[in-house]
């Protein structure tokens, strides 16, 4: 069997085992420390962010945001459908309802007309959004001046899920701060990783301060153990912390690397008329956590399953696009908000292999596996 090449792994710098070392020395095994606070700077450091917190995951990183917001039982969460789940299964943990909206082409994030359209139709139905979430899919930014337009004028907060694209800006601004809260990833498939982990961040000091208090069990300040309201035990260790650290120092790296992978594959495949690339629109900068392509499969009848299939036969890793969340059993019953979009999307896209560790051997392998799919209906 060939060598396994996979859809996105960690990929290590130099220094992760100097920071998780110095939280061995100094005995801060614990979800506090000096890596933590340190982990925290660099990521304010990097997005431009007035403060940070370090969480167990990106998911926390949500379903704090949400309860930082207020969200509660029988609230209305306005989130795109064409996400992974991870995006709308916090709606559900605080008792609240998740309203889809579907994609638009350009960059397959949250259509704003859709969003326009969603939030009147609840108003008229007495049911105005608590709050919307904003998903900056595969690294690709969302349109998010018309939809943070759009959630201004009917001021209703924005909770930008930023976990699949840190380091990708609109117009020379990181996404994640054009709402009032952010929400990062670094698990083990992103660009950067503490193996599991995320962070919550924001301009306003007052909600990282909450969101660390929260995500510390919400322990009153008091000799004993006191608790006046509901916590989380959210908070990050300080030996995750220090991967972190490590990896912020390579952050601009690993996304050029997979920038320069997005590039070599739309270079390669241009020929074939039958696939198509996301690109970035004037403003845009991708991070391109995961290079995706659609499939014509209405020329030469190849359809995306034939090329997964291809390289699946090859020990190569890939992936369908998300599958939209009104598509799913556990969320087929709530209000959506459609243009077809999304569904095209999954039923065409394919994500290929794309970690910043692939070697050009791979990565010509890759190219060779797919184009044999073609040059085979043309023979």
């Amino acid at each position: 069997m060939n060598k396994k090449i996979w859809l996105s792994t960690p990929h290590m710098g130099t220094r992760e085992a100097d920071y998780i070392k110095q939280a061995f020395d100094t005995n801060w095994i614990a979800p506090l420390g000096p890596n933590v606070d340190g982990f925290e700077r660099d990521i304010c450091d990097f997005t431009n962010t007035g403060f940070s917190a370090a969480l167990i995951s990106g998911t926390a990183a949500i379903h704090l945001g949400l309860v930082l917001l207020g969200i509660s039982q029988g609230d209305e969460v306005i989130c795109p459908t064409f996400t992974f789940a991870a995006s709308a299964n916090p709606i559900i943990y605080q008792g609240a309802t998740p309203v889809f909206v579907d994609s638009e082409l350009d960059t397959w994030n949250m259509d704003p007309a859709l969003l326009e359209k969603a939030i009147k139709d609840r108003i008229a139905e007495g049911k105005k959004p608590k709050a919307i979430i904003i998903v900056h899919l595969y690294g690709m930014p969302a349109k998010i001046d018309q939809l943070m337009d759009i959630a201004n004028r009917y001021e209703i907060p924005v909770l930008e899920d930023a976990a699949e694209s840190i380091g990708s800006t609109f117009h020379g601004k990181h996404v994640g701060t054009f709402g009032k809260i952010g929400a990062l990833s670094f698990n083990g498939n992103k660009i950067i990783t503490t193996s599991g982990g995320g962070a919550i961040i924001s301009n306003d000091e007052k909600i990282i301060e909450r969101a660390k208090f929260l995500a510390s069990q919400a322990r009153d300040e008091a000799e004993h153990y006191q608790h006046s309201e509901i916590g989380y035990n959210y908070k990050l260790s300080n030996i995750c912390a220090g991967i972190g650290r490590g990896q912020m120092e390579v952050v601009d790296e690993r996304i050029e690397q997979r920038r320069k992978n997005f590039e070599f594959y739309k270079a390669e495949l241009s020929s074939i008329s039958e696939i198509q690339f996301n690109l970035e629109k004037e403003g845009f900068f991708s991070n391109r956590w995961l290079t995706c392509i659609l499939v014509n499969s209405g020329v030469n009848g190849i359809r995306t399953k034939d090329i997964k299939s291809a390289l699946a036969a090859e020990n190569i890793e890939s992936r369908p696009l998300w599958k939209p969340m009104h598509l799913q059993p556990i969320f087929e019953k709530y209000p959506f908000y459609e243009n077809g979009v999304a569904e095209n999307l999954f039923k065409n896209g394919l994500c290929l292999p794309s970690g910043s560790n692939l070697t050009q051997e791979e990565l010509n392998k890759i190219i060779h596996t797919i184009s044999a799919v073609f040059e085979k209906v043309i023979q």
